[in-house]
Formats: structure tokens, C-alpha cells, sequence
């Protein structure tokens, strides 16, 4: 298994989305998420206000997308042109939403990047984490950004484990990548562009791009045909 195909260059097409200049002097995606923040307030102040309409502290809006009256939205945050915000969607800051992304019913979002045409419809939780182009979590799917015992968060794979210095890190998805219903991405999940998981699995470690990662009695992951 390439440890190439996790890079950043590998799992990210960085035209969709307004956050590519944050990738600009890393290699591995998790190495972005202490700089979103920062990086959000940074980017805002140069956003064209004839598109973007800043609205509180640090929130940046296009005027194309649509934001439910009962959405919960604190910054740093910027929500990129024709992005849907649905009914009691949280946001908690430190979050860059695509275009054409849809945040649904009830979901949470915190200290994410969100590349353009993203679905996180419905009931998802997505802290500390990056969702490629494209890339889709089912119902009820979330990510768990913190580990049981709360020690530092480690990128596991047969070949090599990865110290992220992390406490908080969820897990990053490539483009094109599906996430079955009910599904956990636990802490320090990388899964490469192109990849579906199973519905009700339980994920942790690298899963190679163009795969089907399968629960069942354990798990199984088989390559695309």
C-alpha cells in the first residue's frame, strides 16, 4: 500500500475549494487543521464583498447561499457561493464550507474544510476533520475527533504509523469518497479519494484510495473492479 495516495496532492483536487492556499507548504492533509482558524480570518479580510457579505465576528457569507433562519453559526467561518445551510445545522467555527455544499438537519460542524459540493445532510457530526470534492457521509455518519483515553491522536497503517501531535483529529476523507449510514470514522481515519464505506462500519486507520471497505465480522476491504 502506497503512503503516497495520502498525501494531500493524491486525495484533493485543491481547485474546488477557496482553502487551497492552506495546503500550500504541507504534505499530509491533518497537518492543516491548527491552521484553519487563522487561516479563515486571514482569507475573509481579501473576499470580494460584492460576492461575500460579512456578517457578525469573522463570518463571511456569499450572497448565492442559503441559510436557514433557525442555522446556529459562530466564526471564524466562511460559507462559499450557492452552499446550503438546512434547519438547525450548527456550526461552531474555525469552518470552511464549499460551494454547492449542503450542511443538513441538525448537523455539527467544528474546525473542518469542507471542499466544494460536499453532503453532510443529515444528523452528521464533523469535528476536526477535511471532506474532500464531492465526498458524502450518509445519515447519521460521524467522525470522532477524540480518544477515549485523550492521549495524542496516531495515524495507524500496516507500513507506518504517523505521530500527529494532535489531540483533536477526526478524519479526512479524499474526493469522491461515500460514507455509508450510521457509519464512525474513528480519530485519525484517512481515507483515500474514490473509496466507499459499508453502512454501520467502523473505521480507524488508512483505507487505500478506490476501495470498499466492508464490515463485516471484522473488516474487510476489497478493491474496486
Amino acid at each position: 500500500m502506497s503512503q503516497g495516495q495520502y498525501t494531500i496532492r493524491e486525495m484533493f483536487d485543491l481547485n474546488k475549494t477557496i482553502a487551497a492556499e492552506i495546503f500550500s507548504d504541507i504534505t499530509w492533509p491533518w497537518e492543516a487543521l491548527p491552521l484553519i482558524g487563522s487561516f479563515i480570518i486571514k482569507l475573509g479580510e481579501t473576499l470580494d464583498p460584492e460576492i461575500y457579505e460579512k456578517r457578525g465576528d469573522n463570518i463571511w457569507i456569499a450572497g448565492s447561499a442559503t441559510i436557514a433562519s433557525s442555522a446556529n453559526l459562530t466564526g471564524p467561518l466562511i460559507i462559499d457561493e450557492d452552499a446550503e445551510i438546512r434547519q438547525c445545522a450548527f456550526i461552531r467555527g474555525n469552518a470552511i464550507v464549499g460551494k454547492n455544499t449542503v450542511v443538513g438537519n441538525s448537523t455539527e460542524l467544528k474546525n473542518v474544510i469542507l471542499f466544494d459540493n460536499v453532503q453532510v445532510p443529515h444528523y452528521n457530526y464533523v469535528g476536526d476533520s477535511i471532506l474532500g470534492y464531492k465526498s458524502h457521509m450518509g445519515a447519521g455518519s460521524i467522525t470522532s475527533n477524540v480518544k477515549s483515553d485523550k492521549t495524542l491522536v496516531v495515524v495507524k497503517s500496516d507500513e507506518k504509523n504517523y505521530e500527529t501531535k494532535l489531540k483533536k483529529f477526526g478524519a479526512i476523507l479524499g474526493d469522491n469518497v461515500e460514507v455509508g449510514c450510521n457509519s464512525v470514522l474513528n480519530p485519525g481515519s484517512v481515507i483515500g479519494a474514490g473509496t466507499n464505506i459499508y453502512p454501520l462500519s467502523l473505521v480507524r486507520g488508512m483505507v487505500p484510495s478506490n476501495s470498499i471497505f466492508k464490515n463485516l465480522q471484522g473488516h474487510t476491504i476489497v478493491p474496486k473492479e
